[in-house]
């Protein structure tokens, strides 16, 4: 009886520990909005991003940038507040500008950025500044 219940909890702490680990790729992805056409690279965990053409900033949390264009907002800062969210400190790349925003996983693919305060994300669209809504989806790639 003794022996069947130490396999028992091997065998639920395994199980445990095998979801914690399917887990740890919630905030380690490629996310896309093709309407706004941004994306963003992010690794909250290893912190090891680095942006293209930009490697002076060294590895970081992640970033979100414009398709076809070296822009990007830069993540300096990455909190963990459950499985499903983060709340992110961003700078844009000139560094005049920086906003606090919330990641939430709301499925498998999808996320949704929610500016919490600072500055309007904005980006060059049609030869000029656009900002993006408060609150954008993007979906995993």
């Amino acid at each position: 009886m003794r022996r069947l219940l130490l396999i028992l909890l091997a065998i639920i702490a395994t199980t445990a520990r095998s979801n914690a680990q399917s887990d740890s790729t919630v905030f380690h992805a490629y996310l896309e909005n093709k309407e706004f056409e941004v994306y963003m690279r992010l690794n909250f965990y290893q912190q090891d991003i680095v942006i293209p053409g930009q490697e002076y900033y060294g590895p970081l949390p992640g970033y979100l940038g414009k398709e076809n264009n070296p822009f990007c907002w830069v993540v300096i800062e990455a909190k963990l507040k459950d499985d499903r969210h983060a709340q992110l400190t961003m700078v844009n790349d000139y560094g005049s500008e920086d906003l606090t925003a919330m990641l939430s996983q709301e499925n498998d693919s999808v996320y949704v950025l929610r500016q919490l305060s600072g500055s309007p994300i904005k980006i060059p669209r049609d030869r000029k500044w656009f900002k993006l809504p408060k609150t954008i989806e993007l979906k995993r790639r």
